[in-house]
């Protein structure tokens, strides 16, 4: 993915991101007790919470700044604007805008930010905005993957470098931005369907509640799951198929639906987090018991991983959103004239019955 320097670097730093609350908590105590040892605790798993990169690939591509042909300048000098896709409703657009603010705050960088209200056509407008008002770069959580010609345009002819990050932009790497950070998210379905297997013998009908349309995200997540299920559990059939956008109320709703039109369900595998507490909730709303239908989500936020500890998650296979540090470590090694890869994969974990209760300090 990037010569041996630039990649050393970045594996060199793993992102270490504290839990404020358990810091302070820890640090007022004044004798011991088990809630001091819970806070210690929350402490050392927040400490390791942060995002790592994947080793990259053989052959992986790189961009430069003279390859992408903008200029070299100090980060500390720059303006870094910041488009969020979505409302912050969503813990995972909390924690991300979050890890963008406190990284520019760390680096003393001026930050613009903007938030698109999970409306594309704000998002577009948005990211012009912040070209207008003197961004030098920009980082972009897409909410979409297609009708970014626009703004790609305006960048260009500014000369403004681009990273993405969670969701791709249909685009060309190193000409239309520079670098895209994000998960696997088809390895991301293939694990929630290896837990989905175990969960259920892999046997029976599942459901798959998936993300929005038009973004890589559902259609990878999607895609790593079914390929899984069709290798190794032919007796698991993905009988239903319904979007809930990313959100709890249509996950909901989806799944009442859902109880209805399919009373024998074995399964449900949502495409995040929200969407499976949805479940949950319509679950609980028809008198199932915890377990009587498993529930595989993606994400990891701290009330899903809550939902494992309780019995009505079987497992969360973590999304990491704290983009921060990595996304301002590659503008800044970008400006200053080397090599980044033009796709940065990030390592993740996940969450089952084993350690959902200890690791719980991990999840936003």
């Amino acid at each position: 993915m990037q010569r041996t320097t630039h990649r050393s670097l970045l594996l060199a730093r793993p992102v270490l991101v504290a839990l404020a609350a358990a810091v302070a908590l820890t640090a007022t105590s004044c004798a011991k007790s088990e809630d001091d040892a819970a806070v210690g605790k929350k402490s050392t798993a927040a400490a390791d919470a942060g995002q790592k990169v994947a080793e990259p690939k053989p052959g992986s591509k790189t961009c430069t700044v003279d390859a992408y042909g903008g200029k070299k300048i100090d980060l500390k000098d720059a303006t870094v604007g910041f488009s969020q896709s979505e409302k912050e409703a969503n813990p995972f657009r909390i924690a991300e805008t979050q890890s963008i603010k406190d990284e520019a705050a760390k680096r003393g960088v001026r930050l613009l930010t903007a938030n698109a209200q999970s409306q594309f056509s704000k998002q577009i407008s948005d990211v012009q905005d912040l070209l207008a008002k003197g961004a030098d770069l920009l980082v972009i959580a897409p909410l979409n993957s297609d009708g970014w010609d626009p703004v790609l345009q305006a960048a260009a002819a500014k000369k403004v470098p681009i990273v993405t990050i969670d969701r791709k932009i249909n685009a060309t790497a190193c000409k239309d931005y520079v670098s895209f950070i994000a998960s696997d998210f088809v390895e991301q379905g293939r694990r929630a369907a290896d837990q989905m297997i175990e969960a259920t013998g892999g046997k029976g009908e599942v459901a798959i509640l998936l993300g929005s349309a038009g973004n890589n995200v559902t259609t990878e997540r999607t895609k790593g799951f079914k390929e899984r299920v069709a290798e190794k559990a032919p007796g698991l059939k993905v009988v239903f198929e319904q979007t809930g956008d990313f959100t709890r109320e249509k996950g909901q709703q989806v799944t009442e639906q859902l109880i209805q039109s399919k009373p024998g369900i074995k399964g449900i595998y949502a495409e995040n987090d929200e969407m499976g507490l949805g479940a949950v909730a319509a679950l609980k709303g028809a008198g199932k018991k915890a377990g009587d239908v498993k529930i595989v989500t993606v994400d990891g936020t701290r009330n899903a991983v809550q939902g494992v500890v309780d019995g009505w998650i079987s497992g969360v296979i973590e999304s990491n959103p704290r983009f921060g540090p990595l996304a301002f470590q590659t503008l800044d090694d970008f400006t200053q004239g080397k090599d980044v890869a033009q796709d940065i994969i990030i390592q993740d974990g996940a969450y089952d019955d084993g350690n959902a209760e200890q690791d719980l300090g991990k999840a936003y």
